[in-house]
């Protein structure tokens, strides 16, 4: 694979040479990894966890000097928890490569297969989608799965991550490189982009004749600015308001422990919960013990009135933190009359991400899986588990809230499309 792809504000005044050939290097491996073996990319993603675990020790180093500098540059706590790795998250990155190379694989798969009363076979083939372009910022363990995912798939990477995580992400990307041109792939599948130029970004943008999709992982900002300025197409999720819906008919211990996970286990991800719905006939009862639980683990309370009478120590709501991504210890509360109107209230502030209901009626949850439209659905779990290693993918490209092309956690599958292949017999239309 590629060595990082170099690059100075002095040396280069005209960023689109500089974008082109990185686009154009892209597209020349897609073609020979389209082609690859499935044996080919399963030695190569096994190699690769090897090298992770085998280039720890270096990873570690060069992520605490990011941390150091994140410190330097007042990050919040949120923030550098995303940007730490620990052997654990190193050895969590590496068992992630060892997953993904034992799924399926994707491309060469007959979708659906027909035959025409004029003797036609028709058949819908899956394949890669082609050149990805990733950007992200402050989680290093990014440049791990999109690089494991994108050559399942068959797909070639260019990868650009923050550079608050710049150290990291160059010493996971030569660990992989190294491992993965040792198995036989082109020395291009997967660029990193080692420059944070913002104007190289933007001519990265402008490279559709060589880039097929973009695919950004960040913050709502991020996201916004990439959607607006890209002439590829771009599939995103803005930012996710996830909440959870305590029903009337809910086990409140189950709930207790859900909304606690959901809020606290890691506060600073897409899929915690930002907003908790709880049913007026519970309220009494189970606001005062999750309250103080999630109060004595240092979350800020937001309620509104109702709420507020209950636990008299929440600050008051504003209409703004309904539609609040926090990503840090802070949880907006409301009491609802009904199961409708909280599913009126995620219709209308959810970001369409995840969204959850504990409860043991089947006619409730039928409602709430119904109504709900988010792109993952949580009945009596934790909005945590809405991520693609938790599926069952091995990890993700990302969290897609669009309809088109993909939704929810993007795996091998969702980065790949579809062309039709007909066989004939000499047949002529008339």
């Amino acid at each position: 694979m590629a060595k990082a792809v170099k690059g100075s504000r002095a040396e280069s005044q005209d960023w689109s040479d500089q974008s082109q050939e990185i686009g154009r290097r892209a597209r020349a491996a897609a073609r020979v990894l389209a082609a690859a073996s499935t044996n080919t990319k399963n030695d190569a993603l096994v190699t690769m966890a090897a090298a992770l675990r085998n280039s720890t020790d270096t990873i570690i180093k060069e992520n605490a000097a990011d941390v150091a500098a994140g410190k330097a540059a007042g990050l919040s706590a949120a923030l550098l928890d995303r940007l730490a790795l620990t052997k654990d998250r190193i050895e969590k990155m590496a068992r992630s490569l060892d997953e993904i190379a034992t799924l399926r694989d994707p491309v060469g798969e007959i979708i659906e297969g027909y035959k025409r009363p004029n003797g036609l076979q028709i058949m819908r083939l899956r394949v890669p989608l082609g050149v990805i372009l990733a950007i992200y910022e402050s989680r290093p363990n990014v440049t791990s799965d999109i690089a494991a995912l994108c050559l399942k798939s068959g797909n070639a990477a260019i990868l650009r991550g923050g550079k608050e995580s710049l150290r990291s992400n160059l010493a996971i990307h030569k660990a992989l490189s190294e491992a993965a041109t040792s198995q036989g792939l082109p020395a291009d599948a997967l660029q990193m982009v080692d420059n944070p130029d913002r104007d190289l970004l933007a001519a990265l943008l402008r490279e559709d004749r060589w880039i097929d999709v973009v695919i950004p992982r960040g913050g709502e900002e991020l996201i916004r600015a990439v959607a607006e300025q890209s002439t590829i197409p771009v599939i995103k999720h803005y930012k996710g308001v996830c909440h959870v819906y305590v029903d009337e008919l809910g086990d409140l211990d189950m709930a207790e422990a859900i909304c606690f996970n959901a809020k606290v286990q890691r506060a600073a991800t897409c899929n915690a919960m930002e907003t908790m719905l709880v049913h007026k006939n519970v309220a009494a009862r189970f606001l005062p013990r999750i309250c103080r639980r999630l109060a004595e683990a240092g979350v800020e309370l937001r309620g509104d009135e109702r709420t507020r009478r209950v636990w008299p120590q929440a600050k008051p709501a504003t209409e703004e933190d309904w539609y609040a991504e926090y990503l840090d210890l802070v949880l907006s509360i409301r009491i609802v009359d009904d199961i409708q109107e909280a599913i009126d209230h995620i219709a209308t502030y959810s970001s369409n991400h995840t969204d959850a209901i504990v409860s043991q009626d089947l006619k409730h949850v039928q409602q709430f899986v119904r109504d709900v439209d988010s792109s993952s659905v949580m009945v009596n779990t934790s909005t945590r588990f809405s991520d693609g290693g938790e599926y069952g993918l091995g990890a993700e490209v990302g969290i897609s809230t669009d309809k088109l092309h993909a939704r929810g956690p993007m795996g091998v599958r969702d980065l790949t499309t579809y062309k039709w292949v007909v066989y004939g017999n000499g047949q002529l239309r008339t």
